[in-house]
């Protein structure tokens, strides 16, 4: 008779045990996707701060950014977060003695594959919406926003009566009016200085405009069009200053940080451009990497389940290091796959199978050889 946590009267319901080692499965998961998140996204915050810093980035834009980055990063997280997971959980069972318990009543460790099933099939399903389609949409809208906001002098920092430092320059600007949209202004005041090599001293050059507007060049350039000003320069220090007058002066401001390039279009395409593409190999390309992130949740799975058995004397993280290892060399041969298939070097209908078939051999080679009772040793000297 099965103990009662082996028992199943209705084969739709979850056993006793079942429901434990999700509990476990999920709290592996959640932990190690949110110490991956932080990793992340401190990495995120701090490229985003560099930028606007640099006037390139509006400040407003931060946190709306740093969640649309998030969305498209869990496609390559979560898989990790699986892997590691499942190891912690089922590593834990394996170290404090509680598999001993559960083999003695009866569940082995292809027992372990029912609930691993039930915890790794949602996760595809949800990898599946973020790759596919939440990704992508993510990609899309802050590239939008990026577009709207580089139209616009508040990109730059600058508000309407107060002095800010000059982006990407030593100085400061002050603008006395701004449209609503930040594309035009009146009363503008920029002081910039910068160091004269030659002479030793420094520089300093002193603008004023009556009004102006903000424009783009054929190049995406972004310009300040001055009109009817004055611009004083000299050196610090000297008498020799000269004074000009202006019927119009533009300044370059820092470059945007929109990317027009085709990796870029590509990683942002709608899944329904991918499949009508055709023969476009870096369509197809992009298209075998998005179906690359849920079934990777499936090869990584069942490739921890046999890596997280171990004995209690065993060194608690030296299973994860092999595991780590193996994601690095399962990742970056999906690199190589993606780049092989854009440059024309293997066929787009052989796509990333090559990766995931020797994976999941593997995985079911090292399941079926760990439940193999090892022969007595006379019996093999035999």
């Amino acid at each position: 008779m099965k103990p009662t946590i082996l028992r199943q009267n209705n084969p739709l319901a979850l056993r006793i045990v079942d429901r434990y080692l999700l509990r476990e499965l999920a709290a592996g998961f959640f932990a190690a996707t949110a110490i991956l998140l932080l990793v992340m996204v401190g990495g995120a915050v701090a490229d985003l701060l560099a930028k606007i810093a640099k006037g390139r980035i509006p400040a407003d834009l931060l946190f709306t950014l740093i969640a649309l980055r998030t969305v498209g990063t869990l496609a390559i997280l979560m898989p990790l977060a699986v892997l590691l997971g499942v190891l912690q959980a089922y590593g834990r069972l394996w170290r404090e003695s509680e598999m001993a318990v559960l083999q003695s009543s009866g569940l082995d460790l292809v027992g372990l594959l029912r609930p691993l099933a039930l915890f790794v099939l949602p996760t595809m399903l949800l990898l599946g919406a973020i790759s596919f389609w939440l990704g992508p949409a993510a990609d899309r809208l802050s590239s939008r926003l990026l577009t709207e906001a580089n139209r616009s002098l508040i990109v730059a920092g600058l508000e309407p009566g107060r002095f800010v430092e000059l982006p990407g320059r030593d100085g400061v600007i002050y603008v006395g009016e701004m449209s609503a949209d930040g594309s035009q202004f009146k009363r503008m005041f920029i002081e910039s200085e910068r160091p004269d090599a030659k002479a030793g001293k420094t520089r300093i050059d002193v603008i004023t405009a009556t009004h102006g507007f903000l424009y783009h060049d054929a190049d995406n350039g972004r310009y300040i069009a001055l009109q009817d000003g004055f611009r004083v320069e000299g050196k610090l220090g000297e008498d020799d200053y000269r004074l000009m007058r202006f019927a119009r002066n533009d300044i370059k401001l820092p470059d945007s940080v929109g990317d027009d390039s085709e990796a870029a279009q590509k990683r942002s395409a709608p899944t329904s451009t991918l499949l009508a593409a055709g023969d476009d190999l870096l369509m197809r390309s992009e298209l075998h990497w998005r179906l690359a992130a849920p079934l990777s949740v499936l090869v990584l799975g069942l490739l921890a389940l046999p890596l997280s058995k171990s004995s209690p004397r065993e060194p608690r993280f030296a299973r994860m290091l092999l595991a780590l290892l193996g994601w690095l060399v399962y990742y970056n041969g999906l690199l190589l796959g993606r780049a092989w298939i854009s440059q024309g070097k293997l066929a787009p209908a052989f796509g990333l199978w090559w990766v995931y078939l020797p994976a999941l051999a593997i995985a079911a080679w090292m399941i079926w050889s760990s439940q193999r009772l090892k022969a007595p040793r006379k019996a093999r000297a035999a």
